[in-house]
């Protein structure tokens, strides 16, 4: 089923090639072809050391240096590669010195030296084509596969199909929504998890690649390919496992094909992706909902530790920070996105159980994600189950817009930040007696004239909601002297008769000052 360096050696561009090395060797597997042409003995480190590859080169950094290129060749070997073919680097055959040959010999490498009438680009295309398209298709694989996609009368769905023909030809095969979330799950070993494989394929990005080619992941051992797939107007994922690393990529992507036709021949519609729709039912407050999906999701509302929305995230920099937040802490992300925002939450699992660490790894994850600044996360971390998770993104939505507008310094907001800000809001729209007593906690700025009241308020408002009460962090935001800053929150407490930074004062004046900002939003 493999097509081996012996394979590569009957196509018509080795027509007239030599095998200097490494005889006992072409049976060796290969897969991929590339060019190497480097320049100095430092970029020796650039080869990539794929056991399934041949490279190609024309040792045009040592032409006339046979020293040059035995380091080259050990270079080479040392790295793992399958094969190195040499090719002419003019109209003449190239000169190969018996110490190249021996020093191929004594590292084991297959070292090919080439006709003289032969491109690179002609070997590329040629072995490609016996690796992605050869006689590989007439075996048992498509054929058997097909026997079992299409036999109508033996199996009452393409579930009970797929499942026959996977046993039979030693695959496995997986079923992702766009969110990544399993909705059909085909098993025939259990070398390696679902789990771990998703958290691979997000970190690898396969979501971002429209090319229809599969993508191989290694697994832990298990060498599973990861591709799109269209079902009706839905977007899916598929990845594939090779049990027994039988097959090519070539083989894997025609057998991805004859799978998706399959599907549309026994009308197959996926069973809908529980744990989105839980999500889903969350952030509209369907809590009834959520409580029934629960089961079906395989979740428990108890294991929800936070819940966020992200918005303006590169998704490659998200998913390649949600995999590697997995790894480390062995709690799992549940999301789903849409346009430039990500609605999610963070549950524990049984390996993470025990941790007592989880706030802070959640806290530090979204700090790792605010480096970009355009980039707004919101969460509500610390939570009692479904009825918590139901809250956290209710407060997420009702503040998420308005937070903004009150901390517009910060990148990550917290529940500390947007109950303030609810709170605000609702201050806002019931007015009376307590709005009235904020903000008279102000009046006294009146009593200046405009220019100086607005100089100092606005001291004030950065000094609190945006530097943490710290002065030098104020002079920083307003781009003025540290000594400026520590003159005016003199006249400050002068002014109103206490001590800004006082415990019972603060909680007060923090929220006059938020209210005051949320009238010039919405006003």
């Amino acid at each position: 089923m493999k097509v081996t360096i012996k394979d590569c050696l009957e196509l018509d561009v080795f027509r007239n090639a030599m095998v200097l090395s490494g005889e006992n060797s072409l049976d060796g597997e290969v897969r991929a072809v590339s060019v190497l042409d480097v320049c100095d003995e430092e970029d020796y480190d650039l080869i990539g050391g794929d056991r399934t590859e041949i490279l190609l080169t024309r040792f045009l950094s040592a032409k006339k240096d046979p020293e040059r290129q035995c380091a080259l060749v050990r270079a080479v070997a040392e790295k793992g590669c399958a094969a190195l073919a040499v090719f002419n680097a003019g109209k003449k055959a190239v000169n190969i010195e018996d110490s190249v040959v021996e020093a191929a010999r004594q590292t084991g490498l297959v070292l090919i030296k080439m006709g003289t009438a032969v491109s690179y680009s002609q070997v590329i295309t040629n072995v490609m084509d016996e690796v992605l398209y050869g006689e590989n298709f007439s075996n048992s694989l498509i054929s058997n596969t097909i026997f079992h996609l299409l036999n109508f009368e033996k199996h009452a769905s393409f579930q009970a199909a797929v499942k026959e023909a996977a046993i039979n030809n030693d695959f496995q095969l997986i079923l992702l929504s766009e969110d990544f979330n399993p909705v059909l799950t085909i098993e025939t070993r259990h070398k390696a998890t679902v789990a771990d494989a998703i958290r691979l394929g997000r970190e690898r990005n396969v979501g971002g690649d429209s090319s229809k080619v599969y993508t191989m992941i290694d697994v832990n051992g298990v060498l599973t390919y990861w591709g799109p797939v269209d079902i009706g107007t839905d977007k899916y994922y598929m990845f594939i496992v090779d049990n027994e690393d039988s097959y090519t990529a070539g083989e894997i992507t025609k057998l991805a094909e004859i799978i998706e036709l399959a599907m549309g021949m026994w009308k197959y519609t996926p069973e809908r992706d529980a744990k989105s729709e839980f999500i889903k039912a969350l952030i509209r407050g369907n809590k009834s909902l959520a409580y029934t999906l629960q089961d079906e999701a395989k979740l428990s509302g108890g294991d929800i530790v936070s819940v966020f929305l992200t918005k303006g995230l590169d998704k490659e920099r998200e998913a390649a920070a949600f995999a590697d937040f997995e790894k480390k802490t062995d709690m799992e992300i549940l999301k789903i996105a849409e346009e430039d925002e990500t609605y999610g939450m963070i549950l524990k699992t049984e390996q993470s159980e025990n941790s007592e660490g989880w706030q802070t790894d959640c806290t530090d994850l979204f700090g790792r994600l605010k480096e970009n600044r355009g980039v707004r996360i919101f969460h509500v971390t610390g939570l009692n189950g479904i009825e918590g998770a139901g809250d956290g993104f209710k407060l997420i939505s009702e503040s998420w817009n308005f937070v903004q507008s009150i901390f517009p310094y910060k990148r990550v907001f917290t529940k500390y930040e947007m109950t303030l800000v609810n709170n605000c809001i609702n201050i806002q729209i019931q007015g009376g007696f307590v709005k009235k007593n904020y903000v008279e906690l102000l009046e006294p700025f009146k009593a200046l004239g405009e220019h100086k009241s607005r100089q100092l308020l606005e001291t004030l408002e950065t000094f609190v909601l945006d530097a943490g009460m710290n002065s030098g962090k104020t002079a920083e935001f307003m781009d003025i002297h540290a000594n400026t800053v520590q003159y005016r929150l003199k006249k400050i407490n002068e002014m109103l008769g206490v001590e800004v930074t006082g415990n019972r004062v603060i909680p007060g004046l923090t929220m006059a000052l938020a209210l005051k900002r949320l009238e010039r939003v919405v006003s």
